[in-house]
């Protein structure tokens, strides 16, 4: 019989024996030790403190023997600081935690059931379950890089990534597939929302992450769908063009389909692109003013810029430098590089480029520092007058001339009517509300639109709905208008361009992917900034027609105002 207990004893989960505590320090007694020291050692200091001419005149007689004077302070002196280097401080130790340590051998592997029945035992018993749970999760978040996730279940990976042991921008590299990491991070925030349905709503399925990953977007959920009407024909420097637009706002696309047909009825729309440059400015500062102001004058230097451009060149197969001009604040200087940039709208072209540039710059003043690289003078996704005036991108006006017979039947107002609401709205009424650009009705509706829809940089609206509408009758009775858009930022390679919704768009207009043109680069990025152009013509004519016949409130409660 006690064979065979000693025999369970030794199987592995069988209960064992509590084993009989090691003794423990005498915490107590080195505690008052402690104080004792402390005591003797501050009595000392007090002592040579009150008697300090004595014991000063003992040492200068020469009179302090072994067994008085200076002679046994220095031996206590000695003595504590031995000790305190050794043992001080040992009994300030929590004394409940020191109590808890060593003092439950044999317990520890008991179950919740099998556990003493006192409070001090149940909180030992809690702390030492906290302690191995705390070790695995240590153990799963150390050993998770090795670990295969692509075998784990959606389930487990989501807990992985909610403990922290798998973190989220891993999920689609160690996953090996992008679908199911946007599978896996949905469930991630349903948990973090507290609602399964919470992302219920937002399609995933059937995308291509993988075009995404790494080049659009990060800590992918889904993609929102936006949709998509196609205006047109619109008869364009003698060619017709369909131009497709994203957006959420009823009646948008059917007034400049309108507008459309106005134009295409005049005989057709004529744009020009003015000039064609992407800006950075990069901020550099100079020890002082005048060497700001140096450094200016160097880049400006026909001499000088040749060198710049052969360093900014070198970065990029198809920019090309067209300028640089300076501003000096203070000691720092503001150079704002323009570059044609292809058929890319080209922000990291240039950016690249400035670098090269600066490195060149450093080499002619070792002093110069860059502060930024973009130092806000470029400008991007920001209104600027140096912009309006200087352009930025792509600097476009288009033009038309509309029949005052189809400026009735079409657009059912007047050219006369349509003249007067222009000056007042978009001239006079822009002027008093200070606009910067701003001279337009509704130029921000088309370009955001188009943008949506071709994979462009929506922010960029920004500087890209810089537009100012001119309207006036011709000696013939018909209307001429135009608009001029000098800060068109876009490309047709690049960015959101190589997404198949937004590459399929740019089919739609003609204009996918890089000219194939070798003597024309950046003609397909033209081609867009003049169809955007056109397309804010078609709209402007349209909202105008609506504001001069007082029928623009009538058209959104009939065509914007569905019931649910």
């Amino acid at each position: 019989m006690a064979s065979k207990h000693k025999q369970q004893a030794q199987q592995p989960g069988a209960w064992a024996e509590p084993r009989k505590p090691e003794p423990l320090p005498r915490w107590e007694v080195l505690s008052v030790l402690n104080y004792f020291v402390v005591g003797v050692f501050a009595a000392s200091l007090a002592y040579v403190a009150f008697n300090y001419r004595a014991v000063s005149s003992d040492m200068q007689a020469g009179s302090g023997s072994k067994g008085g004077g200076l002679y046994p302070i220095l031996l206590v002196w000695c003595g504590c600081l031995a000790y305190f280097f050794g043992f001080f401080g040992v009994s300030f130790l929590d004394k409940e935690a020191m109590q808890r340590s060593p003092s439950t051998f044999g317990l520890g592997h008991l179950d919740a059931g099998l556990a003493p029945s006192s409070p001090r035992a149940r909180r030992r018993s809690s702390s030492s379950h906290a302690a191995k749970k705390s070790h695995r999760r240590q153990h799963t978040a150390a050993s998770s890089s090795s670990t295969d996730l692509a075998a784990l279940s959606d389930e487990e990976v989501a807990e992985a990534v909610l403990s922290g042991a798998v973190k989220d921008h891993q999920l689609e590299p160690r996953l090996g597939d992008h679908t199911r990491a946007v599978a896996v991070r949905r469930r991630v925030f349903a948990a973090r929302l507290g609602r399964d349905d919470a992302l219920r709503a937002l399609p995933h399925a059937g995308y291509d992450y993988a075009r995404v990953f790494g080049a659009n977007c990060e800590i992918v959920c889904g993609y929102v769908p936006l949709p998509v009407g196609i205006v047109g024909p619109l008869l364009l420097d003698g060619r017709e063009v369909y131009v497709p637009m994203a957006t959420t706002e009823g009646c948008l696309v059917a007034s400049t389909n309108r507008g459309c047909k106005a134009i295409s009825q005049g005989g057709g729309a004529r744009s020009v692109v003015l000039k064609d440059g992407i800006t950075r400015a990069p901020c550099l500062r100079m020890p002082d003013t005048i060497g700001a102001a140096r450094v200016k004058q160097w880049v400006e230097a026909p001499a000088n810029f040749a060198r710049v451009k052969a360093a900014f060149e070198s970065t990029t197969s198809f920019g090309r430098l067209n300028a640089v001009t300076g501003a000096v604040a203070g000691r720092n200087v503001y150079l704002r590089f323009v570059c044609a940039a292809g058929d890319a709208m080209g922000m990291n072209m240039v950016s690249k480029g400035c670098l090269a540039a600066v490195d060149l710059l450093t080499e002619a003043f070792p002093e110069l520092e860059l502060i930024a690289i973009s130092g806000n003078m470029c400008t991007d996704k920001k209104p600027a007058a140096i912009n309006w005036i200087e352009g930025r991108g792509k600097s476009v006006v288009c033009e038309a001339r509309i029949p005052g017979r189809y400026v009735e039947s079409t657009l059912k107002t007047t050219v006369r009517a349509i003249v007067e609401t222009n000056v007042q709205k978009n001239l006079i009424g822009s002027a008093l509300a200070g606009a910067l650009g701003g001279f337009n009705a509704h130029a921000s509706n088309v370009v955001t639109a188009v943008f949506l829809a071709t994979g462009q940089d929506p922010a960029q609206n920004v500087e890209a709905s810089m537009c100012m509408t001119l309207m006036e009758e011709t000696d013939d009775g018909d209307l001429l208008v135009s608009v001029n858009m000098p800060c068109i930022e876009v490309g047709t390679v690049g960015g959101g361009t190589s997404l198949p919704a937004q590459a399929a768009c740019l089919d739609v207009i003609g204009c996918r992917g890089a000219s194939q043109a070798p003597d024309a680069p950046g003609a397909n990025a033209r081609q867009l900034a003049q169809v955007i152009a056109a397309a804010v013509l078609a709209g402007e004519l349209s909202l105008m027609a609506a504001l001069a016949s007082n029928q623009l409130v009538r058209a959104h409660m009939q065509h914007n105002r569905k019931k649910q």
